[in-house]
């Protein structure tokens, strides 16, 4: 399956920014999608995750209460919306499908990666 994420860029602080995650070559739908990203120096770590048919979500402590993952099947695409956006948030954020309905917040448990996209919070 190919990933072709984008929606990054730079925003200030208290802003918003929504990415989409656009999936092709697969039964995209069958799957569990989660976002992931990586800080400059830091481990990549899980934001959200959704299962195959969007019933269940799941989020970092981090994130949880300001992005919102959903998923639109017929349109093979995963969004991730992020609010009130901290410097914290910058990253080089990657979607990524899962081997399984069930989210999982572990890199291991994702077999496709998409090039990923570069969000800058500015304070």
């Amino acid at each position: 399956v190919q990933l072709q994420a984008c929606g990054g860029g730079l925003v200030q602080a208290g802003g918003s920014l929504r990415l989409s995650c656009a999936a092709s070559g697969r039964t995209f739908s069958s799957y569990a999608v989660a976002w992931f990203r990586r800080a400059l120096g830091k481990e990549r770590e899980f934001v959200a995750g959704i299962n195959w048919s969007g019933s269940s979500t799941r989020y970092a402590d981090s994130v949880k209460g300001r992005f919102t993952i959903s998923r639109d099947n017929a349109e093979n695409t995963v969004y991730l919306q992020m609010s009130s956006l901290k410097p914290e948030d910058t990253a080089v954020y990657h979607c990524a499908v899962g081997r399984s309905r069930i989210i999982y917040s572990s890199v291991s448990q994702y077999d496709y990666w998409g090039q990923g996209t570069l969000v800058t919070v500015s304070s």
